[in-house]
This record gives structure tokens, sequence and C-alpha cells, in this order.
């Protein structure tokens, strides 16, 4: 007990960035805190915090052991809120990342239904377009159509993942279209920073890799597709993003011979936190919805 205790003191000062702040948090005095971090820090040989009159700080070695912390306190306490329960209910926080666009157009509404359905839960959604490690920034879920992978986490596939390279006919007029991959070295291109420059194709000799010229780099798909749509250049876009201004013109597809490396929707999940039943259900509701056919493949 006296480790959780000396856990909960580190992550209260860590939270409040002095003593006094995080005794007051924790109905002690500051000397308790000083004293339980300091244990902390003798039994991990290691120092945590930075010390002033006035404040404390984490060290590197603190920034790394915070999340590993967090997770193993707020383990002990689903442990225990788990014995007061009602069977057959769900119960407890979900703390959750997903992709910004892909979750304003569809997975908000999965999201929700799935809380309506269990008004026990509590959801924290993050949109976050970037490579995540859970266990390094305390998620629960993870949803990303990255292809990373992490020690100690779970690959969950969800659904594939349609990408198409398109453009608009304003910026084709008057420009050569490209026939092969190795022509978009003569065109501008907007780039999804998670995935960098690097566009990888499938032909019948095997795979394509084209570093492209970028004109546009962002970290959001609707941004991309705003400008695509502008005319500023060629685009590399989920199905469910392009699909619209597709069917009307507004973008045209290219390359059609040349298959994109293919992309899969997956949920990242702690191997320790997986058991959870609430975690569970939660990927068993994303399952449901997805795994068949996809709203966006639907409408």
């Amino acid at each position: 007990m006296d480790i959780l205790l000396n856990l909960r003191a580190f992550l209260a000062a860590a939270r409040h960035g002095n003593f006094s702040e995080a005794a007051r948090q924790l109905y002690v005095v500051p000397s308790v805190v000083a004293k339980r971090v300091s244990d902390l820090e003798r039994m991990t040989g290691t120092q945590l915090f930075n010390r002033s009159t006035r404040k404390v700080e984490l060290t590197e070695a603190g920034q790394k052991f915070q999340p590993s912390a967090s997770a193993l306190v707020a383990e002990f306490d689903e442990v225990i809120r788990s014995l007061k329960r009602d069977e057959g209910m769900l119960e407890g926080h979900i703390r959750l990342k997903s992709p910004t666009t892909l979750t304003v157009l569809y997975l908000a509404e999965i999201f929700s239904a799935f809380q309506h359905e269990h008004e026990r839960i509590t959801l924290e959604v993050l949109l976050v377009d970037r490579s995540v490690n859970p266990i390094e920034e305390g998620f629960d879920i993870v949803i990303t159509g990255l292809a990373e992978s992490y020690e100690g986490v779970i690959d969950i596939p969800l659904c594939p993942l349609s990408q198409i390279v398109c453009a608009a006919p304003a910026y084709l007029e008057g420009r050569a279209v490209p026939e092969h991959p190795r022509d978009l070295a003569d065109h501008d291109c907007l780039v999804f920073k998670p995935k960098g420059p690097t566009w990888q194709f499938q032909s019948g000799r095997g795979p394509i890799s084209i570093d492209v010229p970028q004109r546009l780099i962002a970290n959001d798909n609707s941004v991309l597709f705003a400008s695509a749509c502008a005319g500023n250049g060629i685009a590399v876009l989920p199905a469910y993003v392009a699909k619209d201004a597709l069917r009307t013109g507004r973008l045209l597809p290219l390359l059609q011979e040349f298959q994109l490396q293919p992309t899969w929707l997956k949920a990242l999940v702690p191997r320790r936190r997986q058991g959870l039943k609430r975690i569970e259900a939660a990927i068993s509701w994303l399952r449901q919805y997805l795994e068949n056919e996809a709203p966006w493949d639907k409408r």
C-alpha cells in the first residue's frame, strides 16, 4: 500500500508542479508528499523531480515514468471499482484516441451510440492524427489508419481503408495527366504528414515507392481534400473523404492501374487493458459497425 501512496503523491506533484498543492489534493501536509516522493525515488534509484523553493519539475526520467505510474494507479482503481459494480452492467472510463476527419464524419455517431447503450461508461475522446503509443500516452484504445505497432500493444484489425489518388479538373487542365507513379515527380502534391511524402504503389512488377514534391503538408485529410478541390495539386485521399467529389466530378481519379499499398483501420489496445470488460465491449461495438461493411461504404 505504501507504494501506491507514493505513486499517488508522485502523480499529484507532477500534475500540480509543487508539493503544497499536491498535499491539498491528497488531504495531507506537504512534508508527507515530499517524503513519499523521496521514498519512491529511493525505491527506483532515480531522481524523479528537480526541486526548487517554489516548484518541482519532472526530470527526464520522471517524464518517462509518469505514464506507467498513471497506468498502474488507474489499473488498481479499476480493480477496486470492479468489486463494487453490479454484475452485468458495464461501468468505468475509456480514454480513446481517434483520427480527426474519420471521427467527425462517421465514428462520432458510433461512439455516441455505444455510450447511449451503456449509461455508466464515461468517454474521453481525443482527435489526434499522428502515430500514438497508447501505453506511453495513457490511452485505453487508439484507433488509427497508420501502420505502426508497439511492444506490449495488441493490434486489432477493424476494416480496410480504401485510398485514391486524385486531383481536380482545374489542376489537370493544361498539364500532362500522370500515367505512371514516377510522373508524380513533375506535379504538385498534397501530402498527409503522418504518412510522409513517400507514396507506395503496387504493380505487376512489384511495389513502387515514389518521393513526391510537397506543395502542401497537412496532418488532417479535410485540409488536403479542400486543397485538392481548389485545384492546388494531386492528393492521396481516403475514399470516405473523396467519394462524393469523385461522383460529381469535382475530383478525378488518377493512376487507377496502380493500386496504393493497402491500408487498414485498426484498434491498438495495451495488452494489460485487453481483458477489461468495457474495453472488450467497445471493441466489439466497433467491429459490429465496421467489419462487414463500414458506414462510409453504405452511403
